[in-house]
């Protein structure tokens, strides 16, 4: 693998409902952040469309994989399923092992309300932009949801700036 051309995609969703965000804390065990808050999510695997009909005539293309792939990851991790998804921003995480992870953060809206954690996560709290300062987050998750909220309140979209 040509790790200069490669990268692991994950994407994730904040879950809005009445003005708060769907946050969960990762179980101990996690190999990645152990015990600190974060959104649902996962990585993209090649079985998330490989197994699909092809969407175009002449291509092999599928379309709307993301949003299949953050429905998915949403329903099994917190058994919610999802409408109204929007795109938030990306960044690029480096891994222990140094490869780069291309994060797509997403947003979205619950249809049911009945939360159920996959082994993999401990709790979960719907929060205000304000009460998320209180928990201990994994690394930009907390200025994502600045992002959104931005958003939520000005319908303009806020972009990331270095605050260091």
């Amino acid at each position: 693998m040509d790790y200069d051309k490669s990268h692991v995609v994950v994407a994730t969703a904040i879950i809005v409902k009445d003005g708060k965000y769907l946050i969960a804390k990762r179980a101990e065990f996690e190999k990645a952040f152990p015990n600190k808050w974060t959104v649902p999510g996962g990585k993209l695997e090649k079985s998330d469309y490989a197994s699909r009909e092809f969407d175009t005539k002449e291509g092999k293309q599928w379309y709307n994989v993301i949003e299949d792939l953050v429905k998915r990851e949403v329903r099994e991790e917190v058994g919610l399923e999802i409408e109204n998804l929007g795109y938030v921003t990306s960044l690029v995480y480096m891994r222990d092992d140094n490869i780069p992870c291309l994060i797509i953060s997403m947003y979205a809206n619950p249809i049911n309300e009945n939360i159920v954690l996959c082994n993999a996560l401990t709790e979960y709290k719907w929060v205000s932009l304000e009460e998320a300062k209180n928990y201990d987050l994994i690394d930009g998750i907390y200025h994502e949801l600045e992002i959104l909220d931005e958003f939520i309140k000005t319908g303009k979209k806020m972009n990331w700036k270095k605050n260091l």
